[in-house]
């Protein structure tokens, strides 16, 4: 058993039975610290929900906008960004003040919410068709692992792994 599993046992959050050479671990429900933890086992759920609200309070919508990397993957630590792929539509200028202050305001909110820095990969429009014929190591990995919150599918957007 390794020492994490051990302290939460002995705090009575899980319980262990034997079960032949092995043990059975359950999670304790009835301990007060449960509903922490299972807030805690969602977190990355609620990340999704907060930012699907705050884009949908957006004045100029972004044509796509998904989570991808170490969020998406749930493998990320405290020194993790939250990377986050997001395509400008192509009548919004990339210097268009209210379009940069909301983006200014999810990095924020990002922060706030995570403890961790957002990681604004912005591309317009016009660009995916050349990331579709460049392929840089972004778009496989938006295709295997982004959870997209707004607009297509990133395999949609920037086709089919060849």
């Amino acid at each position: 058993m390794n020492a994490s599993l051990r302290r939460i046992t002995e705090e009575g959050l899980v319980h262990a039975e034997e079960a032949g050479n092995a043990y059975l671990y359950t999670f304790n429900r009835d301990h007060l610290a449960a509903p922490a933890v299972e807030l805690l086992a969602d977190i990355r759920s609620e990340l999704e929900r907060r930012l699907r609200a705050e884009i949908a309070e957006w004045e100029l919508a972004p044509a796509h906008l998904s989570i991808f990397g170490s969020a998406a993957r749930s493998d990320g630590d405290t020194a993790s960004d939250i990377d986050i792929f997001i395509v400008r539509s192509t009548e919004i200028p990339a210097d268009n003040p209210r379009w940069r202050e909301q983006l200014e305001r999810l990095s924020e909110h990002v922060l706030a919410w995570t403890g961790n820095h957002a990681g604004l990969a912005e591309v317009s429009e016009a660009d995916i068709r050349r990331l579709r014929r460049e392929r840089p190591p972004i778009v496989d990995d938006l295709r295997q692992n982004a959870s997209t919150l707004a607009g297509p599918e990133p395999v949609d957007l920037l086709g089919a792994r060849t």
